[in-house]
């Protein structure tokens, strides 16, 4: 570990590329790929997840937790030689073997730094990411008898190389950056990293692990999709917001899990949550308020919520108990459940105040998870009868559920807190109750098929990465970001209900929640134009933000020539050719213009888009030219968007897309734009 004046000294040599403190990142915690391809309207003879369609070139690095090898999720069978250009090995340890590694699991890779001794992934994270994105056909996969059915990943046909970074203590920024130029130099086509620091602590793009290594990846045409991050629903959570990265938010499908209550009275209260009580008959217990049962001397406000001490034991012990899900961000569900547990309850019933209600997983604690109104119920049932009993039944799988998708409450929100001026998270993907492959138990033989169910951004992002590698199989000439704008510009906007997609308040979301949309897998192999966002783009985007180019080419690029532009400013980097657009800054009455171009990759040569604009009041909107031409010897064109904040408009982002269409193909990018 150097001294601060250390790294001074250090820093000053020619030969350092730079010096920053060595960050610890967090990790970010299956029917969703028939729910994409339901959603998206588009029939194909090779749906998502049953092709090998040119996939199996395809490498996808995934940098995590490790990997279980045994794992039927990583079966090769099928499989053809390994591809020539892979340059990577399985390094072995006490618990792998090099003959851990097969034609379809062909890499692995663990980092001294992190203190783990193998590849092996004992979290399951990684195992799980892994398996969403790439994982083979296992027939009869559940999470303890849920979700039942046969799990895949998005492309089952692609090859995966593991590299290990994270352990239980978190991932140190030093291995997270080798493991990226490791994928880099082993011949990856797709990294995928759910993993993240939090954006209160992300300073900037040139100390981030994450950002560095994936500039290096970029220049190698190596495409790199991130996490957007777990602390929604706040505004300018999202993390994972360089431009060269393809940041992916969370959204549920249309299942859920039901834990309905049975009060004594006879009425039956449907309720969420996952729980797996080893009785066959559920038994009905006494009911209490956690308002009644404060501990002496603690207020009863504190004892409604279930606050870590709180709770008086002898009114609690054998019974299941009515808690108030505390407003507050600390006190979570689990905390809720190891208090509850602790004063020697049968069972929990929560009542959630905030939000809506995704089925958390309480293990063997039976659990159910209810809305306000439904509390209100069961309240009223509580003070109206002597002796009030309930019987919480076993969780059940409904399906299908509707509205689906909606945003995940958990999943970081927009604007990027480093600039305004680049709309982020970029898309949305499934990442609620995912099931996937994990390790199995200590006592199980390692080839036992385990499967769990697991929510978070680390979910939804894998999503995209076997997104992407369908795309890669069908357009394997496409660089990465034309494969990351047709992903954007055919995204869905609207749910399984044909509404506008909602948050979890029910409220219309914005581009800052769901990027550009739910992605279409399918409809992205035929986007019919697509902007191209290129180094020079991403070189002059830290020109913008105010780095020098000393410090750029030092850190990030020694072998590529450039200079910065004379004129440099963070209000230029809206004019990077994004597939969408931000404008962090607009006054009232004030006019901005907004270049881009887009390339023709449709069948047609000879053809025409015309633009259709939706603003919304106070912004006004105009595109010059109306009409985008093509022709046999020109595929490229580019046009320009005027943005005009009302002098009556609200201070407040204003969200809107303009799209173009040849009458086939819709070409759609969003708006968010800034008046103050």
């Amino acid at each position: 570990m150097l001294t601060e004046e250390e790294a001074a000294t250090l820093s000053g040599h020619d030969e350092v590329v730079s010096v920053f403190e060595d960050p610890m990142l967090q990790l970010h915690t299956t029917r969703s790929w028939d729910f994409l391809d339901s959603l998206s309207g588009v029939y194909s003879s090779f749906p998502i997840y049953n092709s090998f369609h040119g996939s199996s070139d395809i490498i996808i690095g995934v940098v995590d937790t490790g990997i279980w090898p045994e794992s039927p999720s990583f079966s090769d069978k099928g499989f053809g030689e390994i591809p020539l250009k892979w340059k990577g090995i399985c390094m072995e340890g006490p618990d792998f073997n090099k003959s851990n590694c097969n034609r379809k699991l062909i890499g692995a890779r663990y980092y001294k730094s992190t203190g783990a001794t193998s590849a092996r992934d004992s979290n399951g994270h990684g195992t799980h990411t892994a398996s969403t994105a790439a994982g083979a056909h296992v027939d009869g996969a559940s999470d303890r008898g849920l979700a039942r059915g046969t799990a895949k990943g998005g492309q089952p046909g692609c090859r995966v190389a593991a590299y290990k970074t994270c352990t239980a203590d978190g991932c140190p920024g030093s291995a997270m950056l080798k493991a990226m130029d490791d994928a880099v130099h082993d011949g990856v086509d797709i990294i995928s990293i759910s993993i993240g620091l939090s954006a209160a602590f992300t300073s900037d793009y040139l100390s981030d692990p994450i950002a560095i290594g994936a500039f290096h990846a970029e220049l190698k045409g190596i495409m790199v999709i991130a996490s957007a991050g777990n602390d929604g629903p706040n505004a300018s959570t999202v993390t994972n917001v360089a431009p060269w990265l393809f940041t992916v938010a969370a959204s549920n499908i249309d299942r859920d899990f039901q834990s309905s209550v049975i009060l004594g009275s006879g009425k039956v209260i449907r309720g969420t949550g996952i729980h797996f009580s080893n009785a066959t008959r559920p038994k009905a217990y006494s009911l209490v308020y956690a308002r009644n049962a404060a501990a002496a001397s603690k207020p009863v406000e504190d004892a409604r919520t279930c606050l870590p001490g709180s709770l008086d034991p002898k009114k609690v012990s054998g019974k299941v108990i009515v808690c108030v899900m505390p407003r507050d961000a600390v006190t979570t569900k689990q905390i809720i459940k190891v208090v509850v547990e602790d004063a020697g309850a049968r069972g929990l019933i929560l009542v959630n105040q905030k939000e809506k209600i995704r089925a958390s997983d309480f293990g063997r604690f039976p659990f159910s998870e209810v809305d306000m109104t439904d509390g209100y119920k069961i309240l009223k049932y509580i003070l109206h009868t002597k002796r009030a009993t309930v019987i919480i039944l076993p969780t059940v799988e409904v399906k299908p559920t509707k509205p689906a998708p909606v945003v995940a409450l958990f999943s970081s929100r927009g604007p990027a807190s480093l600039t305004e001026n680049i709309l982020k998270p970029d898309v949305m993907a499934p990442g609620v109750s995912i099931l996937a492959a994990l390790p199995p138990p200590k006592t199980a033989k390692p080839s036992t098929p385990e499967f769990g169910l697991r929510s978070g951004t680390s979910m939804s992002c894998p999503h995209v990465s076997g997104a992407a590698a369908f795309v890669k199989a069908h357009r394997p000439s496409w660089t990465p970001s034309m494969i990351k704008s047709a992903l954007m510009t055919t995204a869905i906007t609207h749910d399984n209900m044909r509404r506008l997609v909602t948050n979890t308040s029910g409220l219309t979301s914005t581009p800052h929640e769901t990027g550009a949309g739910e992605i279409s897998p399918q409809r992205a192999i035929n986007p019919g134009l697509v902007f191209e966002t290129t180094t020079q783009d991403y070189l002059q985007f830290l020109c913008y933000y105010g780095y020098s180019q000393k410090t750029i080419s030092k850190t990030l690029t020694k072998a590529t020539k450039f200079s910065c532009p004379k004129k440099t400013s963070k209000d230029l980097i809206s004019n990077i050719n994004y597939p969408s657009i931000s404008i962090g800054g607009l006054r009232r009455g004030q006019r901005k213009m907004i270049e881009r171009s887009v390339r023709n990759v449709g069948p047609e040569r000879n053809v025409t888009y015309v633009a259709h604009i939706e603003a919304p009041e106070g912004l006004v909107v105009k595109v010059a030219p109306k009409r985008l031409v093509f022709e046999e010897n020109v595929d490229k064109v580019s046009f320009k968007v005027w943005f005009y904040g009302e002098k009556s408009a609200s201070k407040r982002y204003h969200h809107g897309s303009l799209e173009w269409s040849d009458g086939y193909h819709s070409v759609r990018s969003f708006f968010s734009v800034n008046i103050n």
